[in-house]
Order: C-alpha cells, then sequence, then structure tokens
C-alpha cells in the first residue's frame, strides 16, 4: 500500500490501517500482567527472606542459644551467598537464559526453605540460610531483566518497579507473620518454612512462561523469538518491535567487536566518562548500605528490644511497624522521582536518614547515663564490679537481676550468666526460666524510659529513607551507563551492594558490643555524612536526560558545574501533527520530539 502524497488527505485503507494499529497499542495482553506477577514473586521472596529472619532472630537465639557470633553468620550467609551467585547469574543468565534461571531459583529457594523449616541444629538452620542465599542472588541478577525485556515500552518503567514494590511487600508480610508465630511453639518453624509456598508457586508458573524474546535472538532464534513477541503483545503483526530489538543486538555485537572483545570492565574504566559513571553508582549503593539500612530490616526487632522493650513479642509487632512504614513510603518515592528529580531526592533522603541515625544514637546515649544502679549483691562474683545494668550488659558475661516495680526496675543485682546459654543466672534470684513474682532477668535490654526514642527514631529513618536512598541507587544506575556497559555497570554497582550489606550485617551485633550500642549508631551517621558530602559534589541530575546526553554528563569536570559536553548530538528535525503523526502514532508521549 503506498502513502499518501500529502500529509492532510489520507486513503480510506490507510486510516483503516492506522486505527487499527492505535487499538492494538491500546490494547495490554492480561499474559503480559500474569508474567510480570509470577516474576515479581521473586522480589517478593527476597523481601520475605529480609524481614523474616528480624523476628525469627528473636527466637532462634533462645531455641538454638545463638552467641552474637552466630547471630550474624545465620543472617550473613545469605547475604554473602547471594552476593557471589549474582556474579554466577549473569553468566548464566546469557549461556542458558532467563527462563531456566528463574526456574533454578525458585527451585532453590524451595529447597532451602524446607531446610530451614525443619532444622534440628544450628548447623542445619546455616545451610538452609546458604541455600537460599543462592536462589536470591540468581533471582535478583535475572527477574528485572527479564522483566524489562518482556514489558511493552509504555509499561516497562511500571512493570520493572513493580519488583522493588513486592520486596518492600515481602518484608511487611514477613514482619506480619513473624508477629503471628512469635505465641506458637517453635514459630520460627513456620516463619522460615511458609515462604516455600510462593517459591513452589513460582517453580511451577514458570514452567509455563516464555523465554526473553531478546536472548532467544542473540542466539539466532529468530522464528521462537517472534511468536514469543506475537504472544506476549496479543497481535501478529511485531516486525517494528522484532526488528528493533534485532538491530540492537546487532550494535551491542559490533562495538564488542570494535572494542577487541576486551573485559567491558576494563573498557568502562578506561574511558573517562564511563569511569565516573561507574564510580557514582557504585558510591551510591555503597553509601545506601554504610548508612545501615539492613541492620534496620536484618535487627530491628532486636534494636528495639536492646532499647528496654522486655516483652519479645511486643517487640516484633513494633517491628512489623516499622516494616509497614518502609513499605508506605516507597510509594512517595515513585510519587517524587520524577516531580523533583533525582539528585534531591537522594540527598534530601540521605540527610533525613543522617538526622535518624543521631536521634537513635542520642536515645541509646539517654539510656546508658540513665541506666538503673545496682542496689543488691548476691554473691561473690566478677559482675559485682559493675554499678549499673549498662555497664552489666557490656560485660558479656553477666545480665541483669531485678524487680519490676510498675515498670521500674529496682533491687537491681549483676549476675554472672554463661555467654553460649544467657537465657538465666549461673546463680542468685534469677538462677531459673521461671521466675517468681516480680523478679525479672535482662541479658540483652535494660530496663529505660526512653525505649520509646528507639521506635521514633527507626521509624524516622524509614520515613526518609524509603522514598529516596531506597530506590535510587538502583534507579540510577539503570540509566547512567552506555547500552554496551549497562549489564556490566549493574553488575559492578549489585556487587558492591551485596558486598557492603554483608559488612553491615556480619559486624553490628559485634560493633554494639565493641563501640557500645549507641556508638554504633553514631558511626553509621558518621559514614552517611561522608557520603553525603561525597554525593553532594560529584552526583549530577540525571532526571530529563536521555540515555545518548548520559555520556556527556559525566564527561565534564569532576566539580564542575559547566555545560555538558554533546555527545551523539544529532540535527534531526520532525514534523509534527498533534492527534494523529506521519507515522501512524497518535500522541505526543509516542512523537519522536
Amino acid at each position: 500500500m503506498e502513502r499518501p502524497n500529502t500529509l492532510g488527505h489520507d486513503s480510506d485503507d490507510d486510516s483503516a490501517l492506522r486505527m487499527d494499529r492505535i487499538r492494538q497499542e491500546q490494547r495490554t495482553p492480561a499474559f503480559v500482567y500474569v508474567l510480570t506477577l509470577f516474576s515479581a514473586i521473586g522480589g517478593f521472596l527476597f523481601g520475605y527472606d529480609t524481614g523474616v529472619v528480624s523476628g525469627a532472630m528473636i527466637l532462634l537465639r533462645e531455641e538454638f542459644r545463638l552467641d552474637s557470633l552466630w547471630q550474624e553468620l545465620i543472617v550473613s550467609v545469605t547475604i554473602g551467598a547471594a552476593a557471589v551467585f549474582a556474579l554466577v547469574g549473569g553468566v548464566l543468565n546469557d549461556s542458558f537464559g532467563r527462563k531456566p534461571v528463574i526456574v533454578t531459583a525458585s527451585l532453590i529457594f524451595t529447597v532451602g526453605s524446607i531446610i530451614m523449616g525443619l532444622a534440628i541444629d544450628k548447623y542445619m538452620l546455616l545451610a538452609g540460610r546458604i541455600v537460599v542465599g543462592i536462589a536470591i542472588g540468581l533471582a535478583s541478577a535475572c527477574i528485572p531483566m527479564y522483566v524489562a525485556e518482556c514489558a511493552p515500552s509504555p509499561l516497562r518503567g511500571r512493570l520493572v518497579v513493580l519488583y522493588q514494590l513486592l520486596i518492600t511487600a515481602g518484608i511487611l508480610v514477613a514482619a506480619v507473620c513473624d508477629g503471628l508465630f512469635c505465641y506458637v511453639e517453635q514459630g520460627w518453624r513456620y516463619m522460615l518454612g511458609l515462604a516455600g509456598i510462593p517459591s513452589a508457586i513460582q517453580f511451577l508458573g514458570f514452567l509455563f512462561m516464555p523465554e526473553s524474546p531478546r536472548w532467544l535472538i542473540t542466539k539466532q532464534r529468530d522464528d521462537q523469538a517472534r511468536r514469543v513477541l506475537q504472544s506476549i503483545r496479543g497481535v501478529l503483526d511485531v516486525d517494528d518491535e522484532f526488528d528493533g530489538i534485532k538491530k540492537s543486538c546487532e550494535e551491542d555485537e559490533m562495538e564488542l567487536r570494535e572494542r577487541g572483545r576486551r573485559p567491558v570492565l576494563l573498557i568502562m574504566l578506561q574511558t573517562p566518562a564511563v569511569r565516573r559513571a561507574l564510580i557514582i553508582g557504585c558510591s551510591l549503593q555503597i553509601v545506601q548500605q554504610l548508612v545501615g539500612i539492613n541492620t534496620v530490616m536484618y535487627y530491628s526487632a532486636t534494636i528495639i528490644k536492646m532499647s528496654g522493650i522486655r516483652d519479645k513479642s511486643t517487640a516484633i509487632w513494633l517491628s512489623a511497624v516499622t516494616a509497614a512504614v518502609n513499605f508506605v513510603f516507597t510509594f512517595v518515592g515513585l510519587y517524587l522521582v520524577e516531580k523533583i528529580g533525582r539528585r534531591p531526592l537522594t540527598l534530601g533522603s540521605l540527610i533525613g536518614a543522617i538526622v535518624s541515625l543521631a536521634w537513635l544514637a542520642i536515645g541509646f546515649q539517654l539510656n546508658a547515663l540513665h541506666s538503673p544502679p545496682i542496689t543488691v549483691v548476691e554473691a561473690v562474683n566478677p559482675c559485682n564490679q559493675h554499678s549499673t545494668c549498662d555497664q552489666c550488659m557490656v560485660d558479656l558475661s553477666c545480665g541483669f537481676c531485678y524487680n519490676d516495680a510498675n515498670n521500674t526496675a529496682v533491687n537491681g543485682s549483676c549476675l554472672a550468666t554463661s555467654y553460649d546459654d544467657p537465657l538465666t543466672s549461673l546463680y542468685g534470684r534469677c538462677n531459673s526460666t521461671s521466675l517468681p513474682g516480680s523478679v525479672a532477668w535482662a541479658y540483652d535490654y535494660c530496663p529505660t524510659s526512653f525505649s520509646w526514642m528507639a521506635m521514633v527514631g527507626l521509624v524516622s529513618y524509614l520515613v526518609f529513607f524509603a522514598p529516596g536512598m531506597g530506590p535510587m541507587p538502583w534507579t540510577i544506575n539503570s540509566e547512567i551507563y552506555p547500552l554496551w556497559a549497562r549489564s556490566t555497570g549493574n553488575a559492578a554497582a549489585t556487587f558492591w551492594n551485596w558486598t557492603c550489606n554483608l559488612l553491615v550485617s556480619m559486624t553490628f551485633l559485634t560493633l554494639t558490643e565493641s563501640l557500645t550500642r549507641y556508638g554504633t549508631f553514631w558511626l553509621y551517621a558518621g559514614l552517611g555524612t561522608i557520603g553525603f558530602i561525597f554525593l553532594l559534589i560529584l552526583l549530577p541530575e540525571t532526571k530529563g536526560k536521555s540515555l545518548e546526553e548520559m555520556e556527556g554528563l559525566f564527561a565534564r569536570p569532576w566539580c564542575g558545574r559547566g555545560a555538558p559536553v554533546a555527545y551523539y548530538e544529532k540535527s534531526v528535525q520532525y514534523v509534527h501533527i498533534r492527534g494523529l503523526n506521519r507515522d501512524g502514532r497518535d500522541s505526543d508521549l509516542d512523537s519522536p520530539e
């Protein structure tokens, strides 16, 4: 069919063809949403595992007599395994495809959940945590990429963000499950084992999902890729999109051939503008972790209990409140990111997180200054040298025994306890798990009237962190690298995120014992301040910039505010008529302006 000679007079056939294309573009097959839902279950599982360990740890510590080192191991081995297998997942994605990796990850997660739920000792529990970490690492490297490659262009951003939202939803659901099962005998088995249900659903569902059409094209399986595109778009005419993907893959291949097949990371480091983007991208992920976000996520119930909350169930439910705050305020970030931009949202969020960390430090410092005194000496023991509950808590071989008189600690004594089994004292009033009357035993907290400050600090921290420092490192990293370096740049930044996550979670309890509790939060606040100064100087605004403009944005001087260098600038003019463009597209959003 020939194109009409004038813009203003189209044939009836042309008009019918264009209206048919418009109707096809407006219709999004339900299959796309089903595909995204099954994919996003991986984000839910990641969030659930992150959140569930917070409440479960309080029960696991008593069940398996876990000391601080073992508590840190139970948390950290999952992160370490995820960090390693996130890198492995990148290789497997390219070699075997997105679908097999996701199916394998969901199966591994199901097996790991069963192992944790049936654990008979701390070693079996540790093994289950490692298995789950392998699955999380594989999924985190694959699922966002799979969704982005399968989603229609107008919905791509929204559907990829769904993965991030379900992470916070998983944390919230885990916190609620912790609260519900904390009253059940060996409730930790249900907390950890129930994650196997959604992972099994994902496994079964993904058996019927298609492979990524982009991966199929890179493997020269064009006919299969075309059929997949037709099924997920709901139309037979996918020639334009297919040709665009194929051209992009060919350009990537040509770019690699021109650069001599050297390692992409080496090429990135040798290209000044890309090197700067990589440094900023990795720095964002490092700062995100060093301000202690996963300390709050993994140990929120423990932190609340440290602040002076005696009842473990209360601590677990308060932890659920912080998870709900994290979930709700993530939506604020989605609204603000295109309103005020990436840079103001990131820096403003970081300032709020630093102030909240300082508040937490002050709260724990006030706890120490107003700690209940030791007024009773019950027996000759090495713990008699301490004069306050706080000093007693710092000594890991001691605990605080007291009478609870209307939420006030009286007749306090510092008694020796076992490091491996601190649930009772070795002698004295608290040498029993069933204590008479108002007698209470505290081995991980001091009774105080300042416990509310920790809760306010945690909520405030997440109110500020969730909209900005939560999603922005991922958002900015997804847009600052050129096409040939995008996968490697994101993999490098993600690796640093997991590595710093491991560092923080592995050292938190040890730091509270060596630097004191308030000293640990002052440390996080100090690291956050250094990160803020670094990002204030170097982080540019990427809102509204095309991907072609990014390299020019990062090519200007490190500390300069001059105009970006214009890379790939094109002088192309388009004729645009509102309502219907020359190529049949009917909206300003579709117009190539």
